[in-house]
């Protein structure tokens, strides 16, 4: 009877389910994924990760208490030389479950459990992605500088050229200003003498007549 026991007993006695487990796990250390039922790689989950976090601290204590499970020295050797050094800044959640469907026979779940650290792909697609997100931040922000920079240039420059003229521009109109009355003292004796001059010929043609007349 269950009696409380929670846990999946996957329709087998203990030692069958024990020695299931284990199998499972060695190839899934070995082989670093493997395909299975969802039932199956739920248990396996709950059974395989405590002993790579066990892993972590390569004592012959804890070689030991993992061999008493896995009973492959193989499987002990790849857990504590590549897969410890490839999960060491990881603090849990080694394992992912990929469902691929129902199987045909018997129409059960099945699904892929793998090591995380292992699927080159998800790694690749997930470094890509945090890539152009920090490309995004760094773009914004020098268009940020950009847009500011423009704004603090011209106004510096605007400063320099408008003093130039301020102090220029009197000398110029003072200059137009003494050059016009020159101008006009010029022009005046031309216009008095052509006016002088312009009387003096209808008084030679009257004396002219009147000369004719006496004569």
């Amino acid at each position: 009877m269950r009696h409380g026991k929670k846990f999946n007993h996957l329709g087998r006695t203990a030692s069958h389910r024990a020695a299931l487990l284990s199998n499972m796990a060695s190839s899934l250390i070995l082989h670093k994924r493997i395909q299975t039922t969802v039932a199956k790689a739920k248990e396996l989950r709950k059974y395989v990760e405590p002993m790579i976090t066990k892993s972590k601290t390569d004592s012959t204590n804890n070689r030991r208490v993992v061999f008493s499970y896995l009973q492959n020295k193989d499987a002990i050797k790849e857990l504590f030389s590549i897969v410890s050094e490839k999960v060491a800044n990881r603090p849990g959640g080694y394992t992912r479950i990929i469902k691929l469907g129902n199987r045909l026979g018997d129409n059960a779940e099945i699904c892929f459990i793998e090591l995380v650290d292992f699927n080159e792909t998800m790694l690749a697609a997930s470094a890509e992605k945090a890539g152009k997100t920090r490309r995004s931040r760094r773009g914004g922000a020098a268009k940020a500088t950009e847009a500011a920079a423009p704004v603090a240039a011209p106004v510096a420059t605007e400063e320099v050229p408008s003093a130039e003229v301020v102090e220029e521009a009197p000398a110029a109109e003072v200059v137009a200003e003494e050059a016009a009355p020159e101008v006009a003292e010029v022009e005046a004796p031309a216009e008095v003498a052509a006016e002088e001059a312009a009387p003096e010929a209808p008084a030679t043609e009257e004396s002219t007549e009147e000369k004719g007349e006496d004569a």
